[in-house]
């Protein structure tokens, strides 16, 4: 995990303004859904992950410090991160939660009190 959990980390490859949206989404342990949203505002960077029918169509955001890699010829976003963890972490509500400071909050303290994935 990185320092900023708001931030890509400088290894993840992530290239500002790529369109990240409809790439796949993969946890430590399989696939989780494909990128619905994404944004590279600096200190609040982060994806929405429309995890479709496998946990019954839940939205979740992840910060992007939870990226490990992106593979740009796979059309793939590698986070760090069980699907455990991701189907446990706060879920997304568009409506309520875009410029939400108080979920912004909830969202990084769950992501940054995990232990790192080995």
């Amino acid at each position: 995990m990185t320092e900023n959990i708001w931030g890509y980390p400088e290894t993840s490859g992530h290239l500002a303004g790529a369109d990240l949206r409809g790439w796949s989404v993969e946890a430590t342990d399989g696939s989780i859904g494909k990128v619905d949203k994404h944004s590279d505002e600096v200190g609040s960077a982060y994806i929405v992950v429309d995890t479709g029918i496998w946990i019954f169509g839940k939205h979740v955001l992840l910060p992007a410090g939870t990226v490990t890699r992106l593979d740009a010829a796979e059309k793939k976003v590698y986070v760090d991160g069980t699907k455990a963890e991701i189907k446990s972490a706060p879920e997304f509500d568009r409506e309520k939660h875009l410029g939400d400071p108080g979920y912004h909050d909830q969202v990084g303290g769950y992501y940054s009190g995990r232990p790192p994935v080995v």
